[in-house]
């Protein structure tokens, strides 16, 4: 059974690019990537694209941080929490700060959804607290039902950007039939049962439960494609009134030009008009037009030329910084070290 589980697993991901290695979709472009570093003469030059974050957003910068940039009105409110931190001063901060159960936990410095977790109850949060060694964010739980990612650039000096992704959240359900138990259900499911390990961890106590006919069960509230959320792509979304959104938020924010938005919001038209959202991150020049994910309306070919032309739009804006408003480019080997601290970090972070 175990063996038949791995080996539809293997090839449902070896058909499908969205489950593929990343070095995949950059390796092949390492070309194009040295071509316009010799245009800007640096081989650093993309780290001169958001000043206004920490090598422009690489995934060493602070969650946290980054986000404080943004209205306060707009973000979830959060904590930030140190692994010295005594557990009865974290309960009293999320009281002061208004924060309750559900929350978010996530790492300050993080990505690919390690460690993100929903937290439901104080037993929970110290059990999480207790197993992790670095830096965390508590937030609250943003309960709208849609969630998407924005991917907007705008050159230095202007002020009309561009949205060139929107990537839409589709959380793993399964539909009780009466019959066969939430473990069967998720086996049984084209997509969940690529993430039966994960979902055994998340609902170990209702695996053997059997739901009733046309109970619909939520498998993850978390949007990551690493926690089974499939990614959708929602280009034809894309439209003057969504620009202009981003246009108006990010007019006080002259120093991001590039980066994507992940946000919670009620409805689109909402969202348009800057009512019922939450921005949960804003990520820099490592994020990627996550649409790309979208196997069902793009292929592997048509993702490494979407990656090429976020490349040429980021050296564009690089080079702009650079020659026009005298933003420098950091050196190289102070920037190779803080991506082996990364790495090691990223060990770190799997290890919990």
């Amino acid at each position: 059974m175990k063996q038949m589980i791995r080996a539809r697993i293997f090839f449902t991901k070896f058909f499908h690019s969205e489950h593929w290695p990343t070095y995949l979709f950059y390796v092949p472009l390492i070309p194009y990537f040295l071509y316009k570093s010799i245009l800007a003469r640096s081989l650093t030059f993309f780290l001169a694209v958001n000043p206004a974050i920490k090598y422009s957003g690489m995934g060493t910068e602070s969650k946290y941080k980054t986000l404080g940039l943004l209205p306060k009105a707009y973000i979830p409110k959060s904590l930030l929490i140190t692994p010295t931190t005594e557990f009865n001063s974290v309960l009293d901060s999320l009281k002061k700060a208004e924060i309750v159960f559900p929350l978010i936990a996530k790492p300050d410095i993080g990505f690919r959804g390690f460690l993100v977790k929903k937290i439901d109850s104080i037993r929970d949060l110290d059990n999480y607290l207790k197993e992790i060694s670095i830096d965390i964010i508590l937030q609250e739980y943003v309960a709208y039902t849609e969630e998407c990612g924005l991917f907007y650039y705008k050159i230095p000096g202007e002020n009309k950007g561009k949205i060139t992704s929107i990537t839409l959240k589709k959380f793993i359900t399964v539909t009780g039939n009466g019959v066969d138990s939430l473990s069967q259900l998720i086996l049984d499911d084209n997509r969940a049962f690529l993430y039966y390990k994960l979902f055994q961890n998340l609902h170990e106590n209702k695996l053997n439960t059997i739901p009733n006919t046309g109970e619909v069960i939520k498998l993850t509230v978390i949007g990551n494609h690493s926690k089974g959320t499939q990614f959708v792509n929602g280009n034809h979304l894309i439209d003057n009134e969504l620009e202009q959104f981003l246009d108006k938020l990010t007019a006080n924010l002259p120093d991001f030009n590039y980066g994507r938005f992940d946000i919670k919001f009620k409805t689109l038209d909402k969202l348009k008009n800057a009512e019922e959202f939450k921005i949960l991150e804003l990520n820099g020049v490592i994020a990627e037009p996550t649409h790309i994910y979208d196997t069902d309306k793009s292929n592997y070919f048509v993702s490494l030329k979407t990656i090429l032309n976020h490349w040429r739009i980021m050296n564009k804006i690089a080079r702009k910084n650079h020659n026009n408003f005298k933003i420098s480019y950091p050196s190289l080997i102070p920037f190779l070290k803080e991506m082996f601290w990364l790495k090691a970090y990223a060990q770190l972070l799997k290890k919990h």
